[in-house]
């Protein structure tokens, strides 16, 4: 056999065929590492900072094969796609000074950040935002007090997209290490406040990810393996999740934003909250913002041992709720509710309404017999995969679903523009929850229309609401032709 294969290649025993590649040398071939490098089982292994990530180009090494043997083979080299040139000016966001009001040109924030700013079509801050971006900027912690809506999401993210921006990366650094760390309590939630993240950060080079419950894990772990995370948003049992398994490492967290810390208590998650942040960075080595509906005694203590001297800034809940939104009460037998419900959607041709309700069977209840009855309608409450709630989602954005049924804590992280109408099938027990859902309507400065439906078993909810809201409501009797049969379908 070895004297055929001499003659076929006409070469004598210590020679090799030209086109073979030559033997390895007793030196690694550079390329690009596994980017994961540690299990639970085995100690951390960062990543030197000269290391290509892992969707880096091929080095120019790996084709050497290919290669004629009368060429030279080509130095190893790091290719790099050239960069997009960025033609956008600071002087193409010309906003004039407002007496009475903050624009982002007022704070020191990168040309990244303003442009990214300047295609959202934000000119002015909000007041939680100017209010808390004065102190934030300048590395302190703050704790704020501010409704959804008012715009303390990008708050908190400009001030992380600023200081990442401003303090280089660790020169070793593990994939699973985030560098910001952002806490909320429901998953509708974290999809939001990624999905706000990425769009401030189009232009800053930093990667965001988000991990949730209910979402398959395999796939959420393949983010970690992509690229390193510079921005991580999560709910807290899911991020516990990935601690556990070894997986996420928090110690080079710089930046913690706990949002809706009041939520966070109602629903049980301290002790996880508490868990976590002992993985992070002491509270003297890393900033720290919290977010509330309200300032409970409950929510201050915790204030106290998560953060450092805070700044605190509140806005006020009525300037919320009242303003930008028509309030209405009807007054009716729990027997009629339905009926209203349903003619008030059909009789006026209503295309995208919020429906809220206290208990998840309820949810159901309404759904089915909204679907039953010919309208288009899916519910959102803690029973439903998260699979299936963004794909609700996304129909209720596009206009495919008319009705959208949900809970408190499932409606929570809902923004969505273009919502004409909320309806509080049944008040709710808390006052906040009552501005929290009106809140769903009446958006980015548009009007909008709340109704509540009072009935035997929860007008006494009624004084609190009110008392929160600083005025009274009038209570009215639905006219009769809202309250006539609902039609059988055949």
């Amino acid at each position: 056999m070895l004297k055929a294969l001499k003659k076929m290649f006409g070469k004598g025993e210590g020679e090799l065929p030209a086109s073979a590649p030559a033997a390895p040398s007793s030196a690694p071939t550079p390329a690009v590492e596994s980017p994961r490098q540690a299990k639970p089982s085995q100690p951390r292994q960062p990543r030197a900072a000269k290391t290509e990530r892992a969707d880096a180009p091929v080095a120019a090494t790996e084709t050497a094969a290919s290669q004629p043997a009368t060429e030279p083979a080509p130095q190893p080299r790091r290719a790099r796609p050239a960069p997009v040139v960025n033609t956008w000016k600071r002087e193409d966001f010309q906003v004039e000074p407002q007496a009475g009001k903050t624009r982002f040109h007022d704070f020191k924030l990168s040309d990244e950040l303003m442009h990214a700013i300047h295609d959202l079509g934000f000119p002015y801050c909000t007041p939680i935002q100017a209010g808390v971006l004065g102190y934030t900027l300048k590395g302190k912690d703050a704790i704020g007090r501010a409704q959804t809506g008012t715009g303390k999401t990008a708050a908190f993210l400009i001030s992380i997209i600023t200081q990442l921006q401003q303090t280089p990366a660790p020169k070793e650094r593990y994939m699973g290490e985030p560098r910001a760390l952002i806490i909320a309590p429901t998953r509708e939630l974290v999809v939001q406040i990624a999905k706000d993240a990425a769009l401030l950060t189009k232009y800053s080079g930093l990667n965001v990810m988000s991990f949730v419950g209910g979402m398959d894990f395999d796939k959420q772990l393949k983010q970690l393996e992509s690229r390193y995370c510079d921005i991580l948003v999560a709910t807290p049992g899911r991020l516990l999740d990935f601690a556990q398994r070894g997986e996420v490492h928090l110690d080079m967290v710089e930046v913690m934003v706990l949002d809706e810390a009041d939520r966070m208590l109602d629903m049980g998650f301290i002790p996880q909250v508490r868990q976590i942040i002992r993985q992070t960075p002491p509270k003297n080595e890393r900033q720290t913002l919290l977010f509330s509906a309200t300032f409970t005694e409950d929510v201050m203590n915790l204030a106290k041992q998560w953060t450092t001297d805070p700044a605190i800034v509140e806005i006020e809940p009525e300037n919320v709720a009242s303003d930008t939104v028509e309030q209405h009460i009807y007054a009716v037998a729990g027997s009629d509710k339905y009926k209203l419900l349903y003619n008030l959607i059909t009789q006026n041709n209503w295309e995208r309404v919020m429906v809220f309700a206290n208990r998840k069977d309820e949810v159901r209840r309404i759904e089915e017999r909204l679907i039953r009855d010919g309208v288009s309608a899916a519910q959102m409450s803690g029973d439903v995969p998260q699979h299936k709630r963004i794909k609700t989602l996304e129909g209720f954005r596009e206009g495919k679903i008319r009705v959208m049924v949900a809970t408190d804590v499932a409606g929570r992280g809902i923004h969505i523009d273009g919502i004409s109408h909320v309806i509080n099938f049944t008040l709710p027990e808390m006052p906040d929850d009552y501005v929290h859902r009106i809140g769903r309507t009446g958006r980015a400065g548009a009007s909008g229309v709340s109704i509540s439906f009072a009935g035997e078993d929860d007008s006494y909810q009624l004084p609190a609401i009110e008392e929160l809201l600083g005025r009274k409501i009038n209570c009215e009797t639905p006219p009769t032709e809202l309250l006539t049969p609902v039609p059988r379908k055949h």
